[in-house]
């Protein structure tokens, strides 16, 4: 009975050593899985398109260069680069007497011509009503007849004069006169119209809201038509301008995106193709491409700025890649922590360069296939500190 009870249990204990076995040949298998989705990651290289990155400067979408219209002296410059003005606020004025002494002259003339308009009138209506052929007050005609003959003897001795027709044309002078004093009156009204547009001229207004960003001139100073007097912008809305080699120009297209690195930011920011020029530079072959930049960024006009473009002319090759996440930027540098093989941390250097994907960016030099890195290292994190996986 002993031998047959001590059977069972044995089998039952080689059972369970085997069960132990297998939970721990499970757990053995599965400590890879639990590494590759750690704090640790170990960098391989990637399949990438070719690029190229294309140097270009910050614009602002708007911005325009005010200019003299009309010869003068400035008499008022409302601010300084960098004032800020909303739409039609007076950023210029230039010194107008000598328009308003033209603009008081032309209304003596306005008034004059209106006169004459106004007399031309009086007379036509008098020539119809009671013209001057007629009799002389009193009955007795004695001058009109001395007139009639004198001016005209010859008809009067022959019997030709015509009276009807001579007041037909004594009414047509009267009313040619006042088409006279009419055109007379119009000419005065283009004369003042005219001072008043250069009137209006003489002061250079705000176009949208924006922001002084260069000033050409300062009260006093004499300035003639074409001048330039300053230049306005808008900085709050900014693109990347750069001139794209025609072989680049067939793989973009209004609304891409594209990455983009500005001096003032250690890794990439997406930019937005919006507008590609019909036409290359007839000397360096080369398109210009405007891209829209998103706003709050903190750049500036005259920023230099760095478009990776892909290049369809070169065949794809495997690069180094790391996420963006384990980059670390310190006094304008970029840097990595290393694991070392007892999983402590070694700050390194790198040199960065194209996005690779939307998570990964590329790395040009200071790691290599098979390094561990850590993926998103924590505040405080120094070189010698333990890493946990």
């Amino acid at each position: 009975m002993r031998t047959g009870y001590a059977t069972p249990s044995l089998d039952a204990a080689l059972r369970a050593l085997a069960l132990l076995a297998g939970l721990a040949t499970a757990v053995v298998v599965a400590q890879p899985a639990v590494e590759a989705s750690s704090n640790i990651y170990t960098v391989a290289p990637v399949g990438s398109g070719a690029s190229t990155a294309i140097g270009g400067t910050v614009v602002p979408r708007q911005e325009v260069t005010l200019a003299a219209q009309l010869p003068g002296r400035v008499e008022v410059v409302a601010g300084s680069e960098g004032d800020r003005f909303e739409a039609g606020a007076r950023l210029v004025q230039i010194s107008i007497q000598d328009l308003l002494a033209q603009r008081q002259s032309a209304q003596a003339q306005l008034a004059s011509a209106d006169a004459a308009v106004r007399n031309a009138t009086v007379q036509f209506g008098r020539e119809v009503i009671t013209p001057e052929t007629s009799q002389a007050p009193g009955g007795m005609g004695l001058p009109n007849m001395m007139d009639q003959m004198f001016s005209n003897p010859m008809s009067s001795m022959m019997g030709t004069r015509q009276p009807g027709v001579e007041r037909s044309a004594q009414v047509y002078a009267r009313g040619t006169q006042i088409e006279q004093a009419r055109q007379a009156l119009a000419q005065a009204v283009a004369k003042l119209q005219e001072i008043d547009a250069k009137v209006r001229d003489s002061k250079s207004v705000a176009p949208f809201t924006g922001v002084i960003t260069a000033k050409m001139v300062e009260v006093g100073d004499p300035v003639q038509p074409g001048q330039p007097l300053l230049t306005f912008a808008d900085p709050t809305d900014l693109q990347v301008q750069i001139e794209v080699p025609a072989r680049l120009v067939p793989a973009l297209r209004e609304g891409m995106q594209l990455p983009a690195r500005l001096d003032i930011a250690q890794g990439f920011v997406p930019v937005t193709v919006a507008r590609i020029f019909p036409t290359a530079d007839a000397v360096r072959h080369t398109v210009r491409v405007k891209l829209d930049l998103p706003r709050n960024l903190g750049a500036t006009p005259g920023m230099y700025a760095e478009v990776v473009l892909p290049d369809t002319g070169v065949p794809s090759a495997p690069v180094i890649a790391i996420p963006h996440t384990a980059v670390v930027a310190r006094g304008g540098l970029t840097m990595v922590f290393t694991v070392t093989d007892d999983n402590r941390a070694d700050l390194r250097f790198v040199r960065l360069g194209e996005p690779v994907g939307p998570d990964m960016i590329r790395v040009l030099s200071g790691l290599k296939a098979g390094d561990r890195i850590v993926r998103q290292p924590v505040p405080g994190l120094a070189s010698g500190d333990p890493v946990t996986p």
